[in-house]
Formats: C-alpha cells, structure tokens, sequence
C-alpha cells in the first residue's frame, strides 16, 4: 500500500480571521472580497510591493521563503490579536512566497472595522507584527554592476534577511553565518 505525501497547508481561518501563504501572483479583490461586510464602515487595504533598488542598489528580484506551518500559525495569532485589541469585524493575511518580481505583491493586508481608525491602525499594527515575528525570510537579488551600466536586468549577488524592514548596517543571515564560521570554539 502506498503513501500519498501530505498537502502543504496554505491557509488559515479563525472567526474573522484569514491568514495565507502562496506562491502565486497576489489578488487584491480575493484578498478585500474576504473581509467586506455590511457591518464594517471601514475597509482598508495594504499592499506591500517589490521595489527596484534598496539601499541605492537596483534589485533584480526578491525571493520570501518560510517554515509554513509555524508562519500560519504566527499569522493567524497576529491575526486574532488585531481583531481583538481593535474591535475589527474581520482581517485577511496573505503572504507570497518564492520569487516576487519588480513592482509585484508580496504582502496584501486587508481589514474591516466599524470606522476608519480602528481599520487604519490595525492594518498597520499587524504589518509591523508580522514583519517583526512571522517565520519568513527575504532575498534580496540585486543587478549585476556591468548590467546596470547595460540595462540589462541580470541577476547578480544577493542577499538573505529577516522579513523585517532592513536597517543600513544591520546583520544579514549571511553576516551572521559568517561571524559564527569565524568564532573559535
């Protein structure tokens, strides 16, 4: 008798609450569509996208990878946190993950509340939470130096780091990896 591999879990729900992570290109109707409602006076919306250039380099690409099961359940409690502390009547996660192109979609955070404070700062709570604790990592790709100079969008260095907003200066996996490689036991 055979065994079928286990499906990866991609999504979770909780009263109100939907939280996600997929590989594929982010849809921010899907993501709306699940928190309107006849009870919300506020639907607020956040889209984080890739940009061109971090830290005065041109990035190529960004690609997120994450322990799924423990990332949908850090989301999920994010999640129910914010429609606790902000009284919302629902909030939608959703995560991409894998390589994230120039100007796509990596995050779409949307909530719904009876008025328009509420929805505003939770969205942006729930951002900064799930940056600071979800299980998922960035790479930042950059262009190659001689393909700035060409136009050309080659793929060059790269660079992995916490989901977190990087800080100039601030340690990458790739520095930490290296401090440890040098330390003397």
């Amino acid at each position: 008798m055979s065994q079928e591999p286990a499906m990866e879990q991609t999504a979770l729900t909780a009263d109100g609450c939907y939280v996600a992570l997929t590989e594929a290109p982010l849809d921010v109707n899907s993501v709306l569509g699940r928190v309107r409602s006849a009870k919300a006076g506020a639907n607020v919306l956040f889209a984080g996208s890739t940009r061109d250039s971090f830290d005065g380099r041109p990035v190529a690409t960004l690609r997120y990878a994450s322990y799924r099961p423990l990332a949908l359940r850090t989301m999920l409690t994010i999640a129910t946190s914010m429609c606790t502390t902000h009284g919302l009547v629902a909030i939608a996660v959703v995560h991409r993950l894998g390589p994230v192109p120039i100007g796509e979609d990596s995050i779409l955070i949307a909530v719904s509340a009876p008025h328009r404070q509420a929805a505003w700062r939770a969205g942006e709570e729930c951002l900064e939470r799930v940056k600071e604790c979800v299980e998922i990592w960035k790479e930042e790709v950059f262009v190659p130096q001689q393909d700035v100079q060409t136009g050309s969008d080659g793929q060059g260095e790269s660079v992995w780091r916490s989901n977190q907003d990087p800080k100039v200066g601030a340690p990458t996996v790739l520095d930490t990896a290296r401090q440890h490689s040098n330390e003397t036991v």
